[in-house]
């Protein structure tokens, strides 16, 4: 018999296989039976945590203390689907059916954590805004002169709008008699885990590879100035093979996303690398793992600091290298969204309920040299073991025969 955390990952597979897929009719029924899986899982801690009161139930679900707002979203929540009617119970609570702002916090706390990309971007809660403005040119210099002269220093192109409100993800929610029985906590664990799987799961995709036709702009995309959009769809940036990890060929990486917009140059404390999982295991694990000298191997060594992070939307034979930080991604429940509402499109057992919810949001990298997209189709493993040699703090290293 497969465990519940079996059965949650081959969930988890389906949904994001689907996602790749970009089939209509495949997403929204694999996302509800992802959600059905982690539902299942949920109630078993719940009545874990009923039979036993063990602390540590609530420590490894990610239970917290709800602020007092979010008890009664969720009293509320649970007593509107109890008796099928969303809008009656959420009228007289005097409320909306919209997430408070601090469960869309810890669901972005979560999804950091959770999924390894979206910890390493400059991802921010922009629920209460419809556009974000932002400084694509990065760093400016101001010029010197005379009181009463001409303003020598022109911001035309500095400023940049990004629209939060186009792009939506739908998240499909089981809810069932247990469930609302479990009491708030339990209900607000159970969302809280789908939202960061459904969210999770779409924002990596579309933060990597996203086209900009109603949804946002991925890494890999150009979007320098003058590129041509086709139907809304961003082209792929051009790719520079590499054939080893070296100084030179990291420097030479690095080179390019230091040259920021007007040419101007900017530092690059660490760069951010993007590999698919199958490649950072075939290719990049093979050209950055060293022998120390006490007999152990050491991971992830490059030349300069780097933050390696594996993510299945990388195309194959590529990686991505930039500036994490030049990459804007927005999300929040803005205008109508983060409402929760029953749905006709997935059905199951009578004595559950399928709910959606829809969060926006928008993201796009700030600059065109913000990313590099490396081919590695002919990386090279190391030829020879690389033995680690500290001496007096100087660390060399030593090809082995």
């Amino acid at each position: 018999m497969k465990s519940k955390d079996m059965i949650t990952q081959e969930m988890k597979a389906r949904f994001e296989a689907a996602l790749k897929s970009e089939d209509e009719d495949a997403l929204p029924q694999a996302m509800a039976d992802l959600a059905a899986s982690i539902h299942d899982s949920v109630m078993e801690d719940a009545k874990e945590y009923q039979r036993t009161q063990d602390e540590s139930v609530l420590t490894k679900r990610g239970c917290h203390v709800l602020t007092a707002d979010e008890t009664k979203f969720y009293s509320t929540l649970v007593q509107s689907v109890a008796v099928g009617d969303i809008k009656s119970a959420f009228d007289a609570a005097g409320l909306t059916p919209a997430f408070p702002e601090t469960v869309i916090d810890t669901v972005l706390d979560d999804i950091g954590t959770a999924f390894p990309l979206l910890g390493a971007i400059n991802i921010q809660n922009t629920s209460t805004l419809t556009k974000m403005i932002v400084n694509k040119q990065g760093e400016q210099l101001a010029t010197w002169d005379a009181l009463g002269t001409e303003i020598k220093t022109k911001l035309e192109g500095a400023i940049g709008k990004i629209e939060l409100g186009t792009n939506k993800l739908t998240a499909y929610m089981v809810v069932s008699k247990d469930m609302l029985d479990a009491g708030p906590m339990w209900v607000d664990a159970y969302i809280r885990a789908v939202l960061v799987e459904a969210l999770g799961g779409g924002l990596c995709k579309s933060i990597v590879a996203g086209t900009g036709n109603n949804q946002p702009i991925g890494m890999i995309k150009d979007v320098s100035d003058g590129v041509t959009v086709t139907g809304g769809v961003y082209p792929d940036k051009g790719t520079v093979a590499i054939t080893e990890l070296s100084p030179a060929a990291i420097g030479g990486i690095a080179k390019t996303i230091a040259s920021g917009p007007n040419n101007r140059q900017r530092a690059v404390p660490e760069l951010l690398m993007v590999v698919s999982p199958a490649d950072y295991f075939s290719k990049i694990m093979p050209a950055t793992t060293f022998l120390t000298p006490a007999g152990a191997y050491v991971n992830n060594i490059l030349p300069y600091p780097t933050k390696i992070v594996q993510d299945a939307n990388v195309p194959a034979n590529r990686a991505v290298f930039g500036l994490a930080p030049r990459y804007f991604m927005g999300v929040g429940k803005g205008g109508s969204g983060g409402k929760i509402e029953y749905s006709d499109d997935v059905h199951f057992i009578e004595d559950e309920r399928v709910y959606i919810t829809k969060l926006y949001g928008n993201g796009k990298p700030l600059d065109n040299n913000a990313f590099f997209v490396a081919d590695i189709s002919n990386l090279a493993p190391l030829s020879k073991e690389v033995v680690v040699k500290e001496v007096k703090g100087v660390v060399t290293t030593k090809a082995q025969a």
